[in-house]
């Protein structure tokens, strides 16, 4: 008779499961030296920290632009010694593993940056000075109308009112007349009586920070009966739908417009062949459809500005000043039933915009390594698996 074989696997599932010996002794040591390893990485990092702000210190002036650069490589460089401290330290690190290892560069890189970044800050810090961008709103406008001249003023300690000082042909504006409110600077420069021909002003905005750094600024803006002018026809000619009328405005604007006789606003076009030449035609609503009528034409211009990442109340600030034409052009309509009929063309004007902050980069670039380093590792042990 056979010998009936026997079925191993069988065997295995009568076996009564018994739990492995748990190490207690072992477990409680293995963990001390990985807490220990975590606090060596942590003061290690801090260390780092202080003689990498020492470095950027060292680098201001010239060279502050290669300081983050710099900064960060010597940072990623230094990580290496780790293993060496371990090691002149006794710590036993041969039950280490990838994971354990990476752990205690991720604690090392992350602890180095919070502490750099605090320190490289005020209250510990600050060698930056004041950030002013100055506009002048325009930089030539026609006798009688006002200059609006506006800066955005910040600064890593904040700015204070009393700290900014105006000048306009090196007479000092009393801090009374200007505002500044959310960082914006902003003072408005009445005309001048009895302007007869071009006349030139200077600038200088000098902003000052509570450590006494300082940031200078120069501008000016001319005043001008030429600043806008017709180019053609010739003032009192007979003009029909199609009769182009050139203004020319020398000056930067975004948009140019115009009234026939108090009527609604009409925008003229820029012409694409010229910096200075805006054109319009009579068949653009608002004309009158009087036939041989005689019609007034009284030129505007607006520029517009932005600072950027500027909000307030929900929506972006925007700044603008209005150049008026001091001299009024008139005109005789044709007899063309087209006068009037069409509806202006459309300008687009500026808007304003959000810029993502600057400076972070080399954070952004640490958070995509790591991702990496995971994506990888996590990758790696699915396949082995």
């Amino acid at each position: 008779m056979a010998k009936k074989r026997k079925d191993p696997d069988k065997e295995d599932e009568d076996k009564p499961f018994k739990m492995p010996k748990f190490d207690e002794e072992a477990f409680v040591k293995k963990e001390r030296k990985n807490i220990k390893a975590t606090f060596i990485a942590f003061f290690f990092a801090c260390l780092v920290a202080l003689i990498s702000f020492g470095f950027w210190a060292l680098m201001s002036g010239e060279s502050s632009n290669l300081r983050w650069p710099l900064v960060l490589v010597f940072g990623i460089f230094t990580a290496s010694f780790i293993r060496y401290i371990y090691l002149r330290l006794g710590l036993d690190v041969s039950h280490f593993t990838k994971k354990n290892w990476f752990t205690t560069y991720a604690i090392y890189i992350f602890v180095w940056l919070i502490v750099l970044i605090v320190l490289v800050n005020p209250p510990f810090y600050d060698d930056e000075t004041p950030k002013v961008e100055l506009v002048v709103l325009p930089g030539m406008q026609e006798p009688g109308g006002d200059i609006l001249i506006i800066a955005k003023i910040t600064d890593n300690t904040g700015m204070d009112k009393n700290d900014i000082i105006l000048t306009i042909d090196d007479v000092a504006i009393p801090a009374a007349d200007f505002e500044f409110f959310d960082n914006v600077f902003r003072y408005t420069y009445p005309s001048p009586d009895n302007v007869t021909d071009d006349e030139s002003h200077d600038i200088k905005l000098i902003a000052t920070d509570s450590s006494g750094h300082k940031t200078e600024k120069i501008g000016n803006f001319v005043y001008s009966n030429d600043t806008i002018t017709l180019a053609e026809p010739d003032v009192g000619e007979a003009v029909d739908a199609n009769d182009d009328i050139r203004f020319r405005v020398n000056t930067y604007v975004h948009r140019v417009y115009y009234t026939v006789d108090d009527g609604p606003e009409i925008n003229a076009s820029k012409k694409t062949d010229s910096d200075t030449d805006y054109e319009t035609f009579p068949e653009y609503e608002g004309w009158p459809a009087d036939l041989n009528a005689e019609v007034n034409v009284t030129v505007y211009a607006e520029i517009i500005h932005y600072f950027e990442n500027h909000i307030a109340d929900g929506d972006f600030v925007k700044f603008s000043n209005i150049i008026q034409d001091n001299d009024v052009y008139n005109f005789t309509i044709k007899d063309d039933d087209d006068i009037g009929e069409k509806a202006s063309e459309a300008i687009t004007v500026p808007k304003g915009r959000f810029v993502g902050a600057p400076g972070f980069e080399a954070i952004v670039f640490i958070v995509a390594l790591l991702a990496v380093v995971l994506i990888f590792k996590y990758k790696k042990k699915d396949r082995r698996n």
